[in-house]
Order: structure tokens, then sequence, then C-alpha cells
């Protein structure tokens, strides 16, 4: 890469590529403030349904959009809706996506309460649901009950510190067989897949760089990530959902009007061209892979997708390990047809659906995410 080319920065998908030579000074330097307080505040309420809720928050989603809503009017029940405003209709135009984040967050709240001693009693999509479409019926209705049999989930431990390690990782450092058979165990009720062969290994980072460069180079798709960059940390304070483009390096390069939306989106810029030489760079530090598939692809299998797949990001945080979804290659649009298909066929080739993908590895310690307040999320009370 040219020294020029070293100034840009790129965003594909939900990870940050980014080449920049840090400049110092107050401004540049500035981190988001209010964005980050969530993670301080998890565990601090009072009301039992909150604090397991203010855990919640923090599940990993699709472009970090956030797309839960609560409804705490009914006595000790949570009804969860989806925000129509966080979905990603040219990526994700079924929600399938949207869904496994929200199984995430019910997942999350269910551990968070039974650290105090309450079961929660889930009903999903309790008015019905429509298989192509998330509408404005409640995803699920999740009733608190003490129960002195309810034992605490020893994952829970891991909520505060897990996040998606979308950085490279250390190819220098294997992946060991009995990892991986932990996070087997963390998914128990779901069809787990991994591979650590090298064979394998060549063939999806070779499969995930071609489905990240489909997401990129279709403008449609690029600009719906482009539009919920959140750049620099006024962006991410006023707005704490999205991709996160704050930092230092992202401060300077806004601040020297080498870094903008237009630019990101423009595939003539520095930035985008950067993105396309450096996507394969991350992909080809995967160490290895690991996949959840279902037999059919109804709503309730994506809820338990995503309640399945924080379990085993939970389970890679205890060890240390990163783990990064890669699920271009299983997004439903016509640009990506061919990639979907080959890794059905390589995966699922009796049937059924890949529905999260992932690449594992160990990487660098990473912040938080910014996230919206438990009080922005409550529809009604």
């Amino acid at each position: 890469m040219t020294i020029s080319r070293r100034k840009a920065i790129a965003l594909v998908g939900g990870g940050v590529i980014l080449a920049a030579a840090a400049t110092t000074g107050y401004r540049v330097t500035r981190s988001p403030q209010t964005a980050l307080k969530p993670w301080e505040l998890a565990g601090t309420y009072g009301e039992p349904r909150q604090k397991a809720l203010s855990f919640a928050l923090l599940s990993p989603n699709p472009h970090n959009l956030q797309p839960w809503l609560v409804d705490l009017s009914e006595p000790d029940t949570v009804v969860l809706y989806a925000n129509p405003d966080k979905f990603l209709p040219e990526t994700d135009p079924m929600s399938r996506q949207i869904t496994i984040g929200l199984g995430a967050f019910l997942e999350v709240m269910r551990m968070a309460a039974a650290q105090d001693g309450f079961r929660v009693d889930l009903d999903y999509f309790p008015d019905g649901f429509d298989a192509k479409a998330l509408d404005a019926r409640p995803i699920a209705r999740a009733v608190f009950v003490k129960d002195a049999a309810q034992d605490p989930d020893p994952l829970f431990a891991h909520v505060l510190t897990r996040r998606s390690n979308k950085e490279p990782y250390d190819t220098s450092r294997p992946v060991s067989g009995t990892t991986v058979e932990v996070l087997k165990a963390a998914s128990s009720d779901l069809d787990f897949g991994s591979t650590l062969d090298a064979e394998d290994i060549a063939y999806f980072r070779d499969l995930t760089t071609k489905a990240l460069f489909v997401e990129l180079k279709t403008p449609r798709t690029h600009v719906e990530s482009v539009d919920v960059f959140r750049i620099g940390h006024q962006e991410v304070d006023a707005s704490p959902d999205g991709i996160d483009l704050s930092g230092p390096m992202f401060e300077s390069l806004k601040l020297a009007g080498l870094f903008d939306r237009e630019q990101a989106a423009d595939p003539t810029s520095m930035s985008f061209q950067a993105g396309l030489d450096m996507v394969a760079g991350y992909c080809e530090t995967a160490m290895g892979y690991v996949w959840l598939k279902t037999a059919t692809n109804t709503r309730i299998d994506q809820l338990n997708a995503g309640r399945n797949w924080v379990r085993v990001n939970l389970a890679a945080t205890g060890m240390g390990l990163g783990i990064h979804p890669l699920s271009q290659a299983l997004q439903e649009y016509p640009e990506m047809a061919a990639h979907y298909r080959d890794i059905h066929a390589r995966l699922a080739p009796e049937g059924g659906t890949v529905q999260m993908f992932g690449r594992i590895g160990y990487g660098p310690d990473l912040p938080p995410s910014p996230r919206w307040s438990l009080e922005h999320k409550i529809v009604a009370s």
C-alpha cells in the first residue's frame, strides 16, 4: 500500500479498517462520554426487570443498531418489540440477522435475571409473526418468576467484558481443539460446527473476503453501512448506536477533511480503495471458524440462534479468545446469492440454514461499544 493510501480508512460490513497516523491534541484525543455510561450502570438498578435489562442492552447485534424496545407496563413482565427504524433492509431484507440480535438480548436478560434468583418464562411471538418481515407485533413476552431452584449461569460472569473482536488475530497463536469444545458446550441446544483444518481455513478466508467485497462494491449495501457511521466522539455521544468511528485517528482524519460519509461511499476515494486492500488483511488472520445451523429457518430458529451465539461469544471471552461474526455470505440479497449457495453447500449440504458464521483467534483487548441508555429503550412502564 502506498503512503497516501495509508492515510485512508474504510469500513466493510461490521468491521473497521483503518490506516492513518494519529495526531495529538485535545479534540482528537477525546473519547465518547455518555455513550459508554450503560456499561457502568449495568446492574445498578433496583427493580429486577430493569436490572436484568441493563445487562441485556450490552448484547451483540447487527451494526450495533440495538433494535430492541421494551414495555414494562405489566407487572413482572417484559414485552420485547423490534424497532423498525433500526432494520437493515438492503443487507438483511427479511430481518433474519436483526431477529438473531433480539435473541441475544433475550438470553443475556435471562442470564442476568437468574443471577438474582428469577426464572424467565419466555413466550416467543405471542401474537404470531411474518416469516418475511418483522412487524409491530411483539417479539417475546417474558415473565419474571422468583424461583429458589434457579441456578446462576457461569457464562454471565463475562457479560461486561464480552466483545465482537473485529481486529486482526495473532497468526502465530493457534486455537486448540479443546478450546473449540468449550465453545460447543456453550451452545448445547443448537447445531454447532467448527473447523481448525488448514484447508478449510484457506477456503473460508477466501470466501469471506469475496463476500465482504460484494458488500463493499454493491453501492446500496455499502451505503447502508455508511449511513450509520458515527464519526467522532460528538456524533457517537449524540447517537450511541451504529458503527463507532471515534478515537484519535478518526478525529484527526475528520478534522483534516480526509474522511466523511461522502468519501466513504465513493468507490474512487482513498478510503474506499484502502478498504479493498485491507479487507483481506483481517480475513487472512482467521485461525479457525465456528458456525450455528438450524434445520429450518423460522423466526423462532433465528431467536434461538441469537441466544446460542451470545453464549458462544461469552464462552470465548472467558478463554481470552476473539470471535468475529462474518455474516456477509449468509445475507439474502441477489448480489450475494452465489456466496450464500457456496457456504451452505459446504456447511449444510443436506439442508438447513447457517444462521451464524464467524472467525476465531486471539486478538487485542478492546474497549466497549456505545449503547443507548435503558431509559431510552423503555416505551411504557
